[in-house]
């Protein structure tokens, strides 16, 4: 619609409605698919534990595994998924769930670093060498995740993508795993414990946080004022919409800052010696070896 602060555009129909949601697929495909998750996880874990019995695996990261399953499954079952069919509000919230929540749940979990600790030593080095490689460097850089992440919903939400996303199930879906892996991926390079070899400065991951939540506050008062927004639905749900994700974008924003702090390794100068200063620089670019030294046969 045009840049004004009337709604023309939101004048019927439900926040998303034709994609279905009430079907048996709809429950158990989603149910299987965390199920497979976990239990790989758990397997991963136990594996580990049994190689290295004195290192094991912080019991935390395990219970992150689990907080992030058991967010999507809030986000993809009964009784948010048939709401956020039908209105925008809880379209916002299961957003909200499966592009910030979930994400950093999981990536605090260190999944990469743990699939290196479960792989034999010659498929940890692959692993390696593709997380080392210029696409991957390139798709794990802040700018990249930023622009996928607000890319994203400026295209949903400020073109016809989104009525066309909720009337095809496919679509739809597809949307669900841009929100997922978009997440996941910007809260891997901002603030995941994982081995990131592109990864900058905190400075510089701070910058690229304050530009996310600039975009996302901006994003969201657009939506709220009508200007340019091209969501079908009643004026109330769109800005109900939009004060769920300013808000609730903010929270989750700011615990992605705070999981930057905790996870940060400062490098320390060492004051003399070669053997220290040695060990010093080896430690953060071992990160990706650590892996495939606890994961060998």
């Amino acid at each position: 619609m045009g840049g004004g602060t009337a709604h023309p555009a939101h004048t019927h129909g439900g926040g998303g409605g034709g994609s279905g949601g009430g079907g048996p697929l709809d429950v158990w495909l989603p149910v299987l698919a965390l199920l497979v998750c976990a239990a790989a996880y758990a397997l991963a874990v136990r594996r580990v534990r049994r190689r290295n019995p004195a290192q094991g695996w912080p019991p935390t990261r395990s219970m992150s595994f689990a907080a992030g399953l058991v967010l999507m499954a809030v986000a993809l079952l009964p009784p948010l998924a048939p709401f956020a069919h039908r209105d925008f509000r809880g379209h916002m919230a299961q957003h909200l769930l499966l592009g910030m929540y979930a994400p950093l749940a999981l990536v605090l979990a260190a999944p990469v670093t743990l699939l290196l600790r479960v792989l034999p030593s010659h498929r940890g080095r692959r692993l390696t060498a593709v997380l080392r490689s210029h696409p991957a460097r390139l798709l794990a850089h802040p700018v990249t995740a930023l622009l996928l992440t607000t890319g994203g919903l400026v295209l949903l939400y400020f073109t016809p993508l989104y009525d066309t996303a909720m009337g095809r199930p496919g679509w739809h879906w597809l949307t669900h795993a841009h929100f997922l892996l978009s997440g996941w991926l910007f809260a891997y390079v901002i603030a995941g414990p994982d081995p990131a070899p592109a990864r900058p400065g905190v400075p510089a991951r701070l910058v690229v946080l304050g530009l996310a939540i600039a975009a996302h506050a901006t994003i969201a008062q657009l939506m709220y004022g009508g200007f340019w927004v091209e969501v079908h639905a009643p004026i109330a749900e769109v800005q109900g919409g939009a004060e769920i994700m300013y808000y609730g974008g903010d929270v989750a924003e700011l615990l992605l800052a705070a999981a930057l702090v905790t996870t940060w390794r400062p490098v320390r100068t060492p004051r003399s010696g070669y053997g220290t200063r040695l060990r010093s620089v080896r430690r953060p670019t071992g990160r990706l070896d650590e892996g495939i030294r606890d994961g060998g046969p």
